[in-house]
């Protein structure tokens, strides 16, 4: 029996820009990283891809000025609305400019005490000791800063994100609720850019008579040859590239995973799993932020990362079936049980306690902790012995 089973290596690549060749590149450094390293692929292997390379080599980008000409476009009003975006110089700030740019005023409804990913602007005891209903008090800046104070810098990046996004432009004020309806006070055509929640906030206003409502999934949509765009996601999943141009999610993401997978059968005869991965689906301990603010975590893959895992729990067969026995007998004992019992069918009770998340999200999750939220120039991982379960050889 083998000693050891799952093993991910970040596989370096050139470094790639606007319309290189994706595929080649990939593939190359790849098959240079497993003779370099006397890695032996095997059927089942699993290469990820991260979503930001896939973007920056289909070239999808777009300026602040490209986003407010469709807000221009798609909206008619002096006020605009924006409800529950999160803090983020990276994700948001480029977002704003190019949305502010394309009315007279905007009024930011932001969230609180924290944004949708966990992003805190107080903490929960201010929130009591000041006998602070979030759930129903709407409040004004001024009201804010006189509630909570200035104490409000971001724990991570040390950031007044109610300061910073007023400076974008001038012509923004800021609000704070929890109810997407405490924008219609202020304008009746809103911009929801929350991400993993933006349905239900749409939802919400369109009930409530909105006049016009769109997600930040339906800014930047539509094809154009001009600039860079997103039929599905639009500005959701978009990274600030310089002060006045994004990065969009990529478009071409489904292809890549069938043309990579093609090639690399070609070249190795295995039957390699392809992924092209966005943030992973994990929280900090310390901050209690969550990582995914990307609008999946999994954005294409191959049929063989489809479905949810099939998988017992050895402690509960350890601890229920064999709790008299031990060492060489138990180990014995637990891989029979394992090669004999048909995982669709097992009592519920047998996977207790067993991750009950898609296998892309896992395997995407597992990508983006390789490669790392910092750059190690390793956008691409190599995933071996994933499917493997403990009674493999």
């Amino acid at each position: 029996m083998r000693k050891t089973t799952t093993k991910a290596f970040g596989i370096r690549l050139p470094i790639m820009q606007r319309k290189d060749d994706l595929i080649s590149t990939v593939s190359e450094s790849l098959m240079a990283a497993v003779e370099a390293e006397n890695i032996t692929l095997a059927d089942g292997d699993i290469v990820g891809i991260t979503e930001a390379l896939v973007a920056r080599t289909e070239s999808n980008y777009a300026t602040t000025e490209d986003i407010a000409n469709d807000v221009r476009k798609k909206f008619n009003t002096d006020v605009l609305g924006i409800i529950f975006p999160i803090q983020s110089r990276n994700r948001f700030s480029v977002l704003l400019e190019g949305l502010a740019k394309g009315a007279n005023k905007v009024v930011l409804q932001l969230s609180y005490p924290t944004d949708e990913v966990g992003n805190r602007l107080v903490s929960n005891e201010l929130i009591l000791e000041k006998n602070v209903n979030p759930f129903s008090d709407v409040l004004t800046e001024s009201e804010f800063r006189e509630t909570f104070g200035y104490d409000t810098k971001h724990l991570f990046t040390g950031l007044d994100y109610i300061e910073f996004y007023k400076s974008i432009s001038d012509n923004i004020e800021i609000i704070f609720s929890n109810d997407p309806k405490a924008i219609l006070k202020y304008t009746d055509q809103v911009i929801v850019a929350s991400i993993h929640t933006r349905d239900a906030d749409k939802k919400i206003l369109e009930n409530a008579g909105v006049k016009r409502v769109l997600t930040l999934a339906e800014i930047l949509n539509e094809e154009n040859d001009q600039h860079g765009y997103n039929e599905r996601f639009g500005l959701l999943g978009s990274n600030k590239a310089t002060d006045s141009e994004i990065k969009l999610f990529p478009r071409s993401s489904e292809d890549v995973v069938a043309a990579l997978q093609v090639k690399l059968k070609a070249m190795t005869h295995k039957n390699i799993e392809i992924l092209v991965y966005g943030d992973g689906a994990f929280k900090d301990p310390v901050g209690g932020i969550w990582e995914l603010a990307d609008p999946v975590s999994a954005v294409a893959f191959t049929d063989g990362l489809r479905g949810t895992p099939n998988e017992i729990k050895i402690k509960y067969i350890a601890d229920n079936q064999f709790k008299d026995i031990r060492g060489e007998q138990l180990t014995k004992a637990i891989i029979e049980t394992l090669e004999t019992t048909d995982m669709e069918s097992a009592d519920k009770e047998l996977s207790e306690g067993t991750t009950p998340r898609q296998i892309s999200d896992l395997v995407a999750s597992l990508c983006d902790l390789t490669s790392g939220s910092g750059d190690k120039g390793t956008p691409v991982v190599l995933v071996q012995g994933y499917f493997d379960n403990y009674s493999t050889k």
